[in-house]
């Protein structure tokens, strides 16, 4: 289909620019961008979208989401995690290897492979475990599942305890260029913690989990990466000390770089408080000092990327004590809306610095296609509305877990159009339907 974009603000973080105009895309590709779409450009057009008072940017890309399939079905499939997905404005999903099997080897890379091309609406670039059956105990088959089309290495929800067998890992991604992600967390340190360790568990009666636990990790995979010259990047930082360990590791040149979510940066242990299990996630929430360190380290460029971290668990799992409740929290339908709310809105990050924080420094990290508004890039396109004041619904997120901790809460921002190699693959119906009856019910041509 050959779709024309007009007169939106295009907003490019991989060049620096914002500017009105048209895009056309072709063949899943963006074929032109400029101010006016030439007459002889548009000519044969199957349908313009205005895109008049919005922003058109990169398609947005998650690095970090559960997508639970396979062997987890009852909370999330491939297919319904694609639609949460597209309904939250992403394009591109990097699902978490903690399935049931444990993706680690090339047949179950080519599964997930295989199902996202047969039911999501947005790419899945599969990550391989860095063990077999994420057991921290024998390296998976990473040369294998890289050319199964694994995009990367890590421990997640199953983060590596062993020095040793974390630097044999970091080696074979050197090896092979992949990125190692890590989940930085010392399970001797954590083991029974449902939160984090302070005056608020205390005052709970709850076992905590100290941030050092996080701290020494991010210590030791730098100082291995650095010896090694493996490319690491650590998952969902949420401690003060943690930031500054990456900041001065970057300072003295290791291939670093790091992610955090919107939790870390919108709420704090006080949200636990009547043991809130929606609240309950690893690593956990932390102070309010952590939090504007969070906020700091998204500043100042510390923290490259924005994830979700999209953790979705049936009811029985959270509607439960809360010591033995499931860790985490849906993020996908939640994430732009609270990035641009608490982060933009709030002056700490600009338009274009947030919207490269969740897609033009995700593609980077991960060498993949994308993030970028130009001529040849990959049609993969968000529009968003920066104005729109909306309410969190659980009962109309598209996942099929509804664990948010952020129900109710009112946000500015939220996602229009989400287009995929050209493709709308999600539309805000209202706005559809508004636009269908204000051009005669056709697209203009």
């Amino acid at each position: 289909m050959r779709l024309r974009i007009e007169g939106g603000q295009m907003i490019d973080p991989a060049s620096g620019t914002s500017r009105a105009g048209d895009l056309l895309l072709d063949d899943g590709v963006i074929a032109w961008i400029g101010e006016r779409l030439p007459e002889a450009e548009a000519r044969g057009v199957d349908r313009v979208f205005d895109a008049s008072g919005l922003v058109v940017a990169p398609g947005l890309m998650d690095m970090h989401v559960h997508l639970r399939e396979p062997g987890h079905e009852y909370k999330e499939t491939i297919e319904t995690g694609g639609r949460a997905a597209a309904a939250g404005g992403f394009t591109a999903v990097v699902p978490m290897p903690n399935t049931l099997p444990a993706t680690d080897n090339r047949a179950t890379v080519e599964f997930v492979a295989r199902r996202a091309r047969e039911t999501s609406p947005v790419r899945v670039y599969p990550a391989v475990a860095a063990t077999r059956g994420n057991e921290n105990t024998e390296m998976s088959e990473i040369a294998d599942a890289k050319d199964a089309g694994a995009v990367a290495v890590t421990d997640d929800a199953f983060p590596l305890q062993s020095a040793e067998m974390t630097r044999r890992v970091m080696e074979y991604c050197r090896t092979f260029d992949l990125p190692l992600l890590t989940h930085c967390e010392d399970k001797a340190l954590t083991k029974r913690g449902v939160m984090n360790e302070g005056i608020t568990s205390t005052v709970m009666g709850l076992q905590g989990m100290p941030k050092a636990a996080e701290d020494l990790q991010v210590a030791r995979n730098i100082e291995l990466a650095e010896m090694t010259g493996c490319r690491l990047h650590i998952q969902h930082i949420s401690s003060e000390r943690a930031i500054e360990l990456v900041r001065q590791a970057k300072a003295r040149g290791v291939a670093v770089t790091c992610e955090t979510c919107p939790q870390y940066f919108c709420l704090t242990d006080e949200d636990v408080r009547g043991y809130n299990t929606l609240a309950k996630c690893n690593p956990p929430l932390r102070t309010k000092a952590d939090q504007d360190a969070v906020k700091a380290g998204l500043a100042d460029g510390t923290i490259d990327a924005i994830a979700t971290d999209h953790a979705p668990h049936a009811v029985n799992e959270k509607e439960c004590e809360f010591q033995t409740a499931a860790f985490g929290m849906t993020g996908l339908e939640t994430a732009l809306g609270l990035v641009l709310t608490h982060l933009v809105d709030a002056g700490i990050l600009s338009l274009g610095e947030a919207i490269g924080k969740m897609s033009t420094a995700p593609a980077r990290i991960l060498n993949l296609p994308g993030g970028r508004l130009e001529a040849g890039a990959p049609a993969d396109i968000t529009i968003f509305d920066p104005a729109a004041e909306w309410v969190v619904d659980p009962a109309k997120m598209r996942s099929r877990s509804r664990n948010t901790a952020f129900a109710g809460w009112e946000l500015t921002g939220r996602a229009v159009a989400t287009l995929v190699r050209g493709e709308i693959v999600y539309e805000d119906s209202a706005r559809h339907s508004a636009q269908e009856s204000a051009h005669g019910g056709k697209d203009r041509k």
